[in-house]
């Protein structure tokens, strides 16, 4: 969907060239100019070379996509020129490293910049080139330098106050160059709008975030692609927060090291992703049977085994809801946005100890890695409910603690070691309502409905289904997680092509909101599944919970995203059945 003004930059080059620089500082000072924005990465799985591109997205409204056209393309090596110069419309511009890329032929459209030749001369380093690109394509499309300086500064300031002025001197060179030699050559005019104060997240950012404010003080994980930007960050704020973050040595041992915070009264949680999930299943299954709280925060890429560790998909949501020998509550919660993710963080952390489950977060590579302008969060609204826990007082009145005292919704009241002269009995084993292992069949029989009664609970606490679009649908799309901003978008052009379209996004996915998306499903005349996976997850859930089946579904699992375009084109050729 085209807004106002809707424009997007395309950087591409190899592993190395600083592509994330030029995108991190153009996407900032979007922002700074008081516009939306929507920026994917692209990458493969090596430290030097492979092609790589950064892709922003920025307008005068919210986006919540990627576009198939761009306006600027910034090429630092040939193969980003030979990839992506179709891409780029009758009235944009490619700019072009000079130093580093000799064109077959010369077109009006293509303009050499001498990146590391300004970036040696005024920044001091060649790699300073990149700044010299954005400082290039800031000037083309009319944007106001003090804002583009004020985000080299407080970008580089960290290094110090010399680096930052290096790369002011390099940005302006490029302003210059492109001043002289660019002028009226690009069709871009950014707008100046009130709308300030944005801040520019990722999925992963705002996913730490989220566990923060949400209370969680200890996290244990092993490093793994998409999911590492969470642990990152929480690396980083362990520094000055009351905070432990551990890097385990596999994946086992960290959810093992979270569960075991969970029991002496920290909230924890791990983060994750696909072949690493599979390590930790013994632990779900030990989290599940000794009624912990556990937050797990899933980033989804595609498999099987190391599958491809760079690329995006949505192939876990079966996994997550069976991983796990038995039969044990959880909830599964999938965020479609960086706001989204905040909050989920928060919500996933309540639902965990209230019911003493573990609880899913699914994320993607697209969602853990895009970047997008978000509203900074009200933290007056974040509420932090722990469920029944006992104090001190409470403990010493008992005779004796029952750490699994069978109650009515199927949650004891918790207490934790060290709390007080009363003893608690903590197993991976089938238990009394003490903790001791047992293996009476009436007992196991108590128990296990015990932990079930916790599904009615759970279903209270399920977030109500996204709706957007017309009110009584004649298609209406069905999705969750990231393809939530490509079917938003595709409702909107629909719609303005006169199609009557909706799109009912689940923020929770389990358990299952079936009588919320009966009645939706109800109001309309066909039901369209878009996912990213080959088996249709969703369609499969939605049957099985609902006996509905959608009349077809949009998937996707070239390990590339989607966005409304791609959503269109396939329900005009009718989508596919994959069951």
């Amino acid at each position: 969907m085209e807004t106002a003004s809707d424009y997007s930059v395309k950087v591409g080059g190899e592993a190395g060239q600083g592509i994330n620089t030029i995108g991190s500082i153009l996407s900032k000072s979007f922002a700074g100019q008081g516009l939306y924005l929507f920026a994917h990465q692209d990458y493969y799985s090596r430290v030097r070379g492979g092609h790589n591109f950064y892709q922003v997205r920025v307008a005068s409204s919210p986006v919540y996509s990627f576009s198939d056209s761009i306006e600027v393309l910034v090429a630092l090596d040939q193969a980003s020129l030979d990839l992506h110069a179709e891409e780029v419309r009758a009235d944009g511009i490619i700019i072009y490293d000079q130093n580093n890329i000799e064109p077959d032929k010369q077109t009006e459209n293509l303009l050499g910049l001498p990146m590391a030749e300004l970036g040696k001369e005024h920044g001091g380093k060649k790699i300073m080139g990149n700044t010299v690109a954005a400082g290039a394509v800031w000037q083309v499309m009319g944007g106001e330098p003090g804002i583009l300086e004020n985000v080299l500064n407080k970008l580089f300031l960290n290094k110090g106050s010399k680096i930052a002025e290096a790369n002011i001197k390099a940005a302006r060179a490029g302003a210059d160059y492109a001043a002289k030699n660019f002028s009226g050559q690009c069709a871009c005019s950014l707008e100046k709008t009130d709308h300030t104060g944005s801040m520019v997240l990722t999925g992963n950012e705002a996913l730490a975030l989220g566990s923060l404010a949400a209370g969680c003080r200890f996290m244990s994980s092993y490093p793994m692609t998409p999911a590492s930007g969470v642990m990152q960050y929480i690396a980083r704020q362990a520094r000055r927060l009351p905070l432990a973050f551990e890097q385990a040595e596999d994946e086992i041992a960290a959810i093992n090291m979270a569960i075991g915070a969970a029991c002496a009264g920290v909230r924890s949680m791990v983060a994750t992703s696909g072949s690493g999930f599979s390590l930790m299943v013994e632990g779900l299954s030990l989290a599940g049977i000794s009624e912990t709280p556990l937050v797990i925060i899933l980033g989804q890429r595609p498999g099987p085994a190391t599958g491809m560790a760079t690329r995006t998909e949505q192939s876990d949501l079966l996994f997550s809801m069976h991983a796990g020998n038995g039969e044990f509550p959880r909830a599964i919660i999938a965020p479609a946005t960086a706001e989204e993710a905040f909050w989920a963080a928060v919500h996933a952390f309540n639902v965990a100890e209230k019911y003493q489950v573990p609880v899913f977060i699914l994320s993607d590579q697209h969602l853990a890695d895009s970047y997008s302008t978000v509203e900074p969060f009200d933290l007056k609204a974040v509420s932090i409910e722990r469920g029944d826990i006992l104090d001190e007082t409470e403990l010493n009145s008992m005779a004796e603690y029952k750490r699994y005292l069978i109650t009515e919704s199927g949650v004891s009241p918790r207490a934790f070691p060290g709390q007080s002269e009363k003893c608690v009995v903590i197993t991976g084993n089938e238990h009394a309502e003490s903790g001791y292992s047992t293996e009476d069949p009436v007992v196991r029989n108590q128990m296990a409905d015990k932990r079930m009664r916790k599904f009615k609970g759970l279903a209270e606490e399920v977030k109500p289904p996204v709706i957007y679009g017309s009110e009584k649908p004649e298609t209406l799309l069905l999705t969750w997680g990231s393809s939530y901003g490509a079917c938003r978008e595709a409702v909107d052009l629909g719609n303005k092509q006169g199609e009557n379209m909706q799109v009912v996004h689940l923020p929770q996915l389990w358990p299952f909101p079936g009588k919320q998306v009966q009645e939706l499903i109800s109001r309309a005349e066909r039901t369209v599944t878009v996912e990213m996976n080959t088996s249709g997850q969703l369609g499969r859930l939605l049957r099985t919970e609902t006996g509905l089946q959608p009349a077809c579904a949009v998937l996707k699992y070239d390990g590339r995203p989607m966005n409304a375009g791609y959503v269109l084109e396939h329900l005009k050729e009718g989508g596919v059945l994959p069951w």
